[in-house]
């Protein structure tokens, strides 16, 4: 009988510090962080929010953090601290009656997180002074890019492309995005589609003239998709090579080369006049000014067969 009643009591003791952990750890986990619900893009406005649920505490003790992925650990957002990281300058907080809201006025690449919020309570202590992180992803589509196979992006693909007749053209669309594009060719007059990033045209003939345009579209966000136009030109196979875009492009990398030797030229022989002239204009020292001494209570130069000898030193 007493041995029942002991376990009872043990029971009791259990369930009564169970649930007394469970009430305070359910009171400092309320801690919540609400974010965007619809995708974000490049430029828009994000807001943040940090609020309690099911709690009387003051929101006025919570502040936002941000992971740093530099610093490898969590940094405050308060005014106080933002003029140290030129990215927190745009960003404003405001306190409201329960709620602690962040703007971002330009979402970027840099701000997708992860946030939490976090109590300054000292009575409460880890895990149960922060939210849970909070991340969301920023989509962007950069302008495409055309360039040609065998060639430097440097120098870049012009709106019109001139070929000899059976020549072979390559040319590849790009662009910088937070995920891969999916492009498409299309020829303009035509139900021609391919499925590719790269536009490849082997022994060209007159039916493969036109205009190809590419289209890069985002997986996640219908609205971002891109879109740019070339122009093909099939030439007779007897034209001239500077009639072609490679023999105009070869002649404008020769202008450049050209320019730039005679630039060369040009001061060097600058820097060897100049070394000249000055090297010329010193001439010999005229040393016939030592040749007459000034001497004591006179108000001018005398000459050296003057009876007063004593020279002034």
């Amino acid at each position: 009988m007493s041995h029942n009643i002991y376990v009872t009591r043990l029971t009791m003791k259990a369930l009564l510090l169970a649930a007394v952990v469970s009430l305070i750890h359910g009171s400092y986990a309320s801690l919540v962080i609400k974010g965007p619900t619809e995708p974000v893009l490049e430029g828009d406005t994000v807001t943040l929010e940090c609020l309690y649920t099911d709690s009387d505490l003051n929101i006025s003790q919570v502040h936002f953090e941000v992971y740093s992925k530099y610093m490898h650990g969590w940094r405050p957002i308060m005014e106080r601290y933002m003029e140290r990281y030129w990215c927190f300058y745009s960003l404003k907080i405001q306190q409201l009656a329960d709620t602690l809201v962040l703007s971002i006025p330009r979402a970027g690449r840099y701000y997708e997180g992860p946030y939490r919020c976090v109590s300054n309570d000292e009575n409460v202590t880890e895990p149960d002074n922060s939210s849970q992180p909070l991340s969301f992803k920023v989509h962007y589509m950069g302008e495409l890019s055309l360039s040609r196979e065998g060639y430097t992006g440097y120098l870049g693909t012009p709106h019109e492309l001139k070929v000899r007749l059976g020549d072979d053209v390559v040319v590849k669309c790009s662009a910088s995005s937070s995920e891969e594009p999916s492009y498409f060719w299309y020829k303009e007059g035509s139900d021609w589609v391919l499925p590719s990033s790269s536009l490849k045209l082997s022994k060209l003939n007159a039916m493969d003239e036109g205009q190809y345009t590419c289209s890069a579209r985002h997986p996640s966000v219908e609205s971002l998709n891109k879109r740019r136009t070339i122009s093909i030109t099939v030439l007779p196979e007897d034209a001239h090579w500077y009639e072609t875009s490679d023999g105009r492009l070869m002649l404008m990398i020769s202008a450049v080369a050209v320019a730039l030797v005679v630039f060369i030229l040009s001061m060097i022989v600058f820097l060897c006049r100049r070394a000249k002239e000055t090297k010329t204009s010193k001439g010999p020292i005229d040393d016939r000014s030592q040749k007459k001494p000034i001497y004591k209570a006179s108000s001018e130069s005398l000459p050296s067969t003057c009876g007063d000898n004593q020279p002034l030193v």
